[in-house]
């Protein structure tokens, strides 16, 4: 009789898998630190009875966060203000290649377009199509800037 071998596959980025004691140490902060972002709405890891879970998209998120907040400067409540009206790549200034291929992005921008209230499909197309209009307005003013410069010499 032969042993039919399983697969094994890799871990997925959105699987919950890290409790808050690994999550912290991976991030080199207090058990605390993570439960004040939750607390403040930043970030809602899965929960298993009591226990918080982390998956490797909330430790990246997180990551980027702690980078705000002490490399930029930015409060909690700044942070929340700032996801009202713009993507987190926005915000931290990530380069589109690698906001392109991030499996943590965070989009709570309110659409500004006009929808249907309260039809979940209506507001998803809104925000893809400001997603669409706010990407090629950064990409024009990156093409104007270097025709700016050229203008100024």
């Amino acid at each position: 009789m032969t042993k039919k071998k399983s697969r094994v596959e890799p871990i997925r980025n959105d699987l919950p898998v890290y409790p808050i004691g690994v999550a912290s140490r991976l991030l080199n902060v207090h058990p605390r630190t993570l439960r004040i972002y939750e607390d403040e709405g930043l970030l809602k890891p899965e929960r298993v009875g009591d226990r918080r879970l982390y998956s490797q998209n909330d430790i990246t998120w997180i990551g980027c966060l702690r980078s705000l907040i002490h490399d930029e400067g930015i409060s909690i409540p700044g942070i929340k203000k700032l996801l009202q009206f713009a993507s987190c790549y926005e915000i931290t200034g990530c380069p589109r290649e690698t906001w392109c291929n991030c499996d943590a992005v965070v989009d709570r921008a309110l659409p500004r377009s006009l929808r249907v209230a309260g039809d979940p499909a209506a507001e998803m197309a809104a925000r893809q199509k400001e997603r669409v209009e706010r990407e090629k307005e950064q990409q024009e003013a990156s093409a104007a800037k270097p025709e700016a410069e050229r203008k100024a010499r």
